[in-house]
């Protein structure tokens, strides 16, 4: 399926629909609001600023959605006053999802509207997101993994059509090494450190993170105009003079590719392909084996932390360790469509 078939399957999963979509300005839901806007009966965006977010979040969200003409609803929400989301468990994402989704929700009956939508996108299904386990408790509807549509399309897309999204959207507390209080002192030390290494660098393709002992680690996608002695005395200079104690490079270039998907011949079956892949999270055997019989014959064994799964001919293992192996497949086409059959019902271990 080429990308005008998978975009055209969008569409007709929410033509003539009244939809309430979670509205971040990133590139996904750009790209969902673009499309609902020429298709759906009715459309509300709907975006949050958790007062974590990276410099002039806000007004950027609004020069998004005014260009693509829709009238967005922003909600602001202080997370720094929620003392579970601010102790930065692993169930961080959870817990703010939590919270803006129930909005969204309550915004979504007050208009008498039943389907919510967002962007994730069928390669997200390949990442840690504990927050995504949000939206199949509310049931939002991810109309990009229904079709199988990953992020190299989307961006494609939206570059076809001459359209701007926000390349910063993500939450500054994601920034900050997992134990580590999320406190509004580190967060506006972080900010300034993003906000002036983008000032000198003229990109938006960087992080900095805020690790133990008020360490600063830089994180760029390509390293090479920071190499200069005077441009990193600088920088240790001003990173210091917000109280970073140390500020260190992560020399490996933040590139996010694909993980290349691990292809095998099947030893039972001829002319037949085995597919390995490891996921990135751990996976709660017990709510997967329960989603899995939506689509086959299932063993499932918590106490051994191993689920399979036999649907249509194709045979599906996952351990809880976060291993994937599926045989008896045709070939790529074959395992990518059953993929996106069965990456929506794996539940991560929250």
């Amino acid at each position: 399926m080429d990308l005008k078939e998978k975009i055209d399957k969008v569409k007709n999963i929410i033509k003539d629909k009244r939809i309430v979509i979670a509205f971040s300005g990133g590139a996904d839901s750009t790209l969902m609001a673009y499309i609902a806007k020429d298709v759906a009966k009715e459309v509300i965006t709907v975006s949050f600023d958790n007062g974590l977010m990276p410099s002039n979040f806000s007004n950027n969200l609004k020069s998004i959605a005014k260009s693509i003409g829709i009238n967005n609803i922003l909600i602001e929400k202080k997370m720094l006053k929620n003392d579970n989301f601010n102790q930065n468990s692993q169930k961080r994402c959870f817990i703010c999802r939590s919270i803006i989704y129930a909005k969204i929700k309550e915004i979504a009956t007050e208009n008498n509207i039943s389907t919510i939508v967002d962007g994730t996108n069928v390669d997200d299904l390949f990442e840690n997101r504990p927050g995504i386990m949000v939206n199949y408790e509310i049931g939002v509807i991810s109309p990009f993994v229904m079709v199988g549509l990953g992020k190299d399309e989307v961006l494609k897309y939206l570059k076809e059509k001459n359209m701007n999204y926000l390349k910063a959207t993500t939450c500054l507390s994601t920034r900050i090494e997992t134990g580590e209080k999320i406190t509004k002192r580190r967060i506006n030390m972080i900010r300034y450190g993003e906000d002036f290494l983008k000032s000198i660098l003229n990109t938006d393709a960087l992080r900095v993170r805020y690790l133990a002992n008020e360490m600063a680690l830089i994180e760029l996608v390509d390293i090479n105009p920071l190499l200069n002695k005077n441009k990193l005395q600088t920088i240790n200079n001003e990173f210091k003079a917000v109280k970073f104690k140390n500020v260190a490079l992560n020399i490996e270039p933040q590139i996010k590719e694909k993980k290349e998907l691990i292809y095998k011949p099947c030893k039972d079956e001829a002319n037949k392909l085995m597919f390995e892949n490891d996921l990135p999270y751990q996976i709660d055997i017990k709510k997967t084996c329960k989603e899995l019989e939506k689509i086959g014959e299932v063993k499932c064994s918590p106490e051994m932390s191993v689920a399979m799964l036999d649907s249509n001919g194709k045979n599906l293992t996952l351990f809880g360790k976060g291993k994937m192996v599926i045989r008896k497949i045709e070939d790529k086409k074959d395992v990518e469509k059953f993929l996106i059959k069965i990456l929506p019902l794996i539940r991560p271990e929250i």
